[in-house]
């Protein structure tokens, strides 16, 4: 309680406002800036020494002391992210190096990190996190469902929890803020750009992701609607877990049981990749006017050249960039207020491989 309102009387000398501007699957956490647990010893040891030199030991302790102040009187906000397996995806990737350039102690943060793909490693890691009384836990979830529980030992903790990536399935009074893509719209964007192309029939290969994620469930959900709607057919839908090998393996099999197909709608970019590996081992051609579109979601930067080249079709973006946003969400709260909008959807747009331009893919690769 005391670092909460001596963190309440510093951000009141803040004006602060809510601006806007799919690995391993083993847990880790990673202390990127754990100066509250390594400052307790170093308390300890001038208080052992202060007989042996009584005035120099009060000479000492001034510094000590203000070397303890940031984290003893709530300067440092302290903060728990949990999120998915940096090595995920390219779009993993950037989004935790996002977070981490954020969070850091120049910024005014104390934080720690948790990785899982997993729902229920990550339900142990926020538990954790919970009785280590962080201010505030930062979550993008690894499946929608399972997390009220979580949620309401926060909120009885007095800890603020900040969706960040990922919607979950719970009521919105068990958290403060939810910084997310629209995955839904991501998808349905995608499926009526897939629409648009006017083929002639539709034979798709659908690589999902994780299953359960919200960006499996919004992008696989568009197409599922217009499969049912359009009269699509799907050659094979099966996840490939955001992973480009488990993706080749699947295209693989349906190039080897002969049956056709001219549309492949993988869900992020390195099944997508992975795909291409298959066709091209097959000498299928892919691209801008050749026998299979492939479609990708994420645009990594290295994707976005494959639409440039036009030898993929369509790209999807995800915007991995939310610290920002989580970070004048906690000013807000800091300082007494109440964020602006309780959802906050990130931007984001799809890339059509015969309209891409050099700008695009130097503004908006990750």
């Amino acid at each position: 309680m005391k670092k909460k309102l001596a963190v309440l009387l510093a951000g009141s000398m803040v004006v602060a406002s809510l601006v806007g501007c799919g690995g391993s699957e083993a847990p880790a956490e990673e202390a990127a800036a754990p100066a509250a647990t390594e400052e307790a010893p170093e308390a300890e040891e001038p208080a052992a020494e202060e007989p042996a030199a009584e005035e120099p030991a009060a000479e000492e302790e001034a510094p000590e002391a203000e070397a303890e102040a940031p984290a003893a009187s709530g300067e440092l906000i302290t903060v728990g992210i949990i999120n998915n397996d940096p090595n995920e995806s390219g779009y993993r990737t950037a989004n935790d190096k996002d977070l981490k350039a954020t969070f850091t102690e120049e910024n005014g943060y104390s934080a720690s990190f948790a990785y899982s793909n997993k729902n229920d490693e990550q339900i142990a890691a926020a538990q954790k996190f919970i009785q280590d009384g962080v201010d505030y836990l930062l979550l993008s979830a690894a499946d929608t469902a399972g997390w009220d529980s979580v949620l309401t030992d926060a909120q009885d903790a007095g800890i603020d929890v900040i969706l960040f990536d990922r919607v979950i399935d719970a009521d919105e009074s068990l958290y403060a803020a939810s910084i997310v893509s629209d995955m839904d719209k991501e998808g349905e964007t995608a499926v009526n750009w897939l629409r648009d192309q006017g083929l002639s029939e539709y034979n798709i290969i659908h690589l999902q992701g994780v299953m359960g994620t919200a960006a499996q469930q919004g992008r696989s959900g568009a197409l599922d609607a217009a499969v049912e709607s359009d009269g699509w057919k799907l050659v094979t839908q099966q996840t490939a877990e955001w992973n480009a090998e488990k993706a080749q393996q699947i295209v693989q099999s349906v190039i080897d049981s002969g049956e056709s197909f001219n549309v492949i709608y993988a869900e992020n970019d390195d099944m997508a990749k992975g795909a291409v590996a298959a066709l091209d081992k097959a000498n299928i051609s892919h691209g801008v006017g050749k026998d299979v579109i492939v479609m990708g979601f994420d645009c990594n930067k290295w994707a976005l050249e494959e639409l440039l080249a036009q030898n993929w079709n369509y790209d999807g973006q995800c915007n991995p960039f939310q610290s920002s946003y989580i970070d004048d969400v906690i000013k807000t709260l800091q300082s007494g207020g109440t964020p602006a909008e309780k959802t906050i959807i990130m931007d984001e747009k799809g890339f059509d491989a015969t309209t891409i331009t050099q700008e695009d893919v130097d503004n908006y690769g990750i």
